[in-house]
């Protein structure tokens, strides 16, 4: 059977910034979908114990005083996000997740700060890590396309309704709905064998790393670009 007819664990979360080693997870969805059985979906509100910048609520909606009186400790709430996806990841399910670098390297991070065992450490190394990312595969089977790719203009342009941008639950569900879409339409995607397709994500994500560095390059603004996918290893983090 198919990698995407099977569970697949969609997994989102929204930050008090975009800063990977510094910024904390306010909210987080991971939704269990598909296999012909029913969605199994979780929700977190954390308090990220650090202020909330203005900037980042005008995103996701969350201010600083609402995850302080309604969200759970972080130390509980990232142990418990951990838990779950290293429960599917054990079992085979792949983490299904948009611009995967972001959320997956935040979450080892926040892991790390509180002293919670991080994923990669649940399930035995980074090698046994099965991810899907649109965000890459859409940029490796389109990569001439103009235009944005960020998650709503990916959703728009593969047909897969969003309604509810920056709300965790609904941007994971979505990310799941475009890795379904590609899969179905695209042989080399649907076609290929989960750990495989995993190793070539890799890959991609490395060469389009390198690519967008060549480009900053010939703007006159050269500019590091981050080529490890899905989870930055802490040494190699800046």
């Amino acid at each position: 059977m198919s990698w995407y007819s099977n569970r697949l664990a969609a997994f989102d979360i929204e930050t008090t910034g975009i800063d990977v080693e510094s910024d904390r997870v306010v909210t987080a969805a991971v939704s269990i979908v598909g296999g012909g059985l029913p969605t199994a979906s979780r929700a977190w509100l954390v308090d990220p114990g650090v202020e909330i910048p203005e900037g980042a609520s005008a995103v996701h909606g969350i201010t600083t005083e609402q995850a302080r009186a309604g969200g759970q400790d972080p130390v509980d709430a990232i142990g418990e996000i951990t838990a779950l996806l290293a429960e599917q990841q054990l079992a085979g399910v792949p983490i299904i997740a948009f611009n995967a670098r972001f959320d997956l390297t935040i979450l080892d991070r926040e892991a790390r700060r509180h002293g919670v065992v991080p994923l990669i450490d649940r399930i035995g190394g980074t090698e046994r890590l099965l991810v899907i990312d649109p965000f890459v595969i859409d940029k490796q089977v389109d990569r001439y396309r103009r235009g944005r790719r960020t998650l709503s203009a990916v959703c728009e342009h593969h047909r897969v309704p969003l309604t509810d941008a920056h709300d965790a639950n609904a941007d994971a569900l979505a990310a799941a709905r475009v890795a379904w879409r590609m899969a179905t339409t695209l042989i080399d995607i649907g076609g290929a064998e989960l750990a495989e397709l995993h190793r070539q994500q890799v890959a991609w994500a490395a060469e389009q790393a390198a690519s967008l560095e060549e480009y900053f390059t010939a703007q006159g603004r050269p500019e590091r670009v981050e080529p490890a996918w899905p989870c930055v290893p802490v040494l190699l983090a800046v």
